[in-house]
């Protein structure tokens, strides 16, 4: 939720913060245990006399495994929801699916197929007016409805471009853009450092002296940012970005492209209509992708623009062009999801989750055991370890770095046990160093639960330190341990021979 900070609206109950012992009385890890495990099974030794086509992809995935670091598919095992997508808990609650099934009922009959692509049999009347519907909300003459937020950052960074052209972009814009940008005509694409200002005008005016096509106009510097990025939670100093663009560039041939997967719905005026709208950019950007998936809980995305962009995209983007077209299920639930965002109790949602991520951060941070932790290096908030985040904007995404090595995974493993879904971050998605259990706040999380979750990465920062403070280099946490003794069970290692399992995860 992106807003100046004020003083709390509410009277947070008393709630006794639950002790470690509490915490562990029930242990909601086995399974996702034993799902990780499972994942860094060895494979290729016994494809030997297999096809070199299975033998070869069961090596490469070998090479993770190894490491620990192969990725299951994990089946729901929590019992606090702090790592879903479903930010006011609109999926959570029931609350879109009653949505959802009203709009069932007044539309008796209804396909289940979609029928073809867009540019065939695929488009419908119901999602036509769907698709205006959304354009007149938010004030724009196209809003075009696609599968996912990769169907639509691929659509859009693999086309827009023209040559000549060059990508100006955020260097943590989301990995999705990125593959579009990697077959897109702009030949020069530069990343600019997160959020640094000064950077982005130095590449700006190095472009404007260096390729003379740009600087008479006649070609576009194309920019990419995102309004709340979803690995650390901050948000893009859009507007001074916007004012440098036309500064340097004043023929309007800077143009910006943003990304609003992860503030969609979650603030904005109207109804939660997001960061550009909230900012009144909506005439300076041309182009806005917003996710449906996320804050309105249904799936698919909308891709805001002109009817040139429009026009472009269905002519040109493959990804459009070679895809069978929404579904009437998928458009009616992103239909019921937008009457959802936009009710009092999607608004109450937005409220909330500004007062529990105020909780939780306060909470956190003023714990001695945290502060102890964050002095030794062992966790780090940060955006808001200064104090100075109570003066700035603040959104749901608070994500907790466990600088260390493998740490993420061992904070990981310890929320499982507690019941706390928190997903473990580390590299290549993110920098060396800056591994991290990416958190968010909901709708559907209470203040009860935002104490059990401080309790729980406070009993980890406390166990880890006294790890430290015996001097025992080859000891791990205890959640982490269960872990990697089914992986050593699976492999049927000794604990004498026990040297891997330090290597794992």
């Amino acid at each position: 939720m992106t807003v100046r900070m004020k003083e709390p609206s509410f009277t947070e109950p008393k709630v006794k913060e639950p002790t470690i012992s509490e915490l562990k009385t029930t242990d909601h890890g086995v399974s996702w245990r034993r799902e990780c495990a499972d994942a860094q099974a060895i494979k290729g030794p016994e494809l030997k006399g297999a096809s070199v086509f299975y033998r070869n992809i069961e090596e490469e995935l070998d090479l993770a495994r190894h490491t620990g670091t192969g990725l299951p598919l994990h089946l729901p095992c929590h019992a606090i929801d702090f790592s879903s997508c479903d930010v006011l808990g609109l999926s959570h609650t029931g609350f879109l699916r009653e949505e959802f099934l009203k709009e069932l009922d007044a539309n008796p009959g209804f396909p289940i197929t979609a029928g073809g692509s867009r540019l065939m049999d695929g488009t419908s009347r119901y999602q036509d007016n769907l698709e205006h519907e959304i354009a007149d909300l938010f004030g724009v003459e196209s809003a075009l409805v696609v599968h996912s937020g990769f169907t639509a950052n691929q659509a859009i960074w693999s086309t827009v471009t023209r040559s000549g052209d060059v990508i100006v972009y955020d260097e943590l814009m989301h990995a999705t853009a990125l593959a579009g940008m990697k077959v897109s005509l702009a030949l020069e694409q530069k990343p600019f450092r997160h959020n640094d200002v000064d950077h982005f005008i130095e590449i700006l005016e190095e472009i404007k002296e260096t390729m003379p096509q740009v600087k008479a106009g006649k070609r576009c510097v194309i920019i990419g940012v995102e309004s709340y990025y979803s690995m650390d939670g901050d948000t893009c100093p859009l507007k001074e970005l916007i004012d440098i663009a036309k500064e340097i560039f004043p023929t309007g041939n800077a143009q910006f492209l943003v990304d609003e997967a992860h503030s969609f719905g979650s603030m904005g005026p109207d109804g939660g209509l997001g960061f550009v709208k909230e900012q009144g950019l909506q005439d300076e950007v041309a182009i806005v992708m917003t996710t449906l998936c996320k804050a309105l809980a249904a799936s698919g995305a909308c891709i805001l623009s002109n009817n040139t962009i429009r026009s472009l995209l269905v002519n040109q983007a493959k990804a459009l062009i070679c895809s069978v077209a929404p579904s009437f299920p998928m458009a009616a639930a992103a239909r019921a999801g937008f009457r959802a965002i936009r009710s009092e109790k999607a608004q109450k949602a937005r409220e909330h989750i500004l007062d529990l991520t105020r909780l939780y951060i306060d909470t956190l941070t003023a714990n001695p055991i945290y502060k102890k932790a964050n002095a030794k290096g062992l966790l780090a908030m940060p955006l808001h370890d200064d104090g100075d985040w109570r003066e700035g904007p603040v959104t749901h995404i608070v994500p907790i770095w466990t600088p260390k090595p493998k740490h993420a995974y061992y904070l990981s493993f310890h929320l499982v046990r507690d019941g706390i879904n928190g997903t473990p971050i580390v590299f290549p998605i993110v920098a060396r160093g800056e591994d991290r259990v990416r958190l968010m706040m909901h709708g559907h999380n209470t203040y009860e639960d935002v104490h059990t979750l401080v309790g729980s990465i406070c009993s980890w920062a406390e166990e880890m330190m006294e790890i430290e403070a015996s001097g025992d280099k080859n000891r791990l946490p205890s959640a982490a341990r269960l872990a990697y003794d089914l992986i050593s069970k699976d492999r049927n290692v000794s604990n004498k021979a026990d040297g891997f399992n330090r290597t794992v995860l």
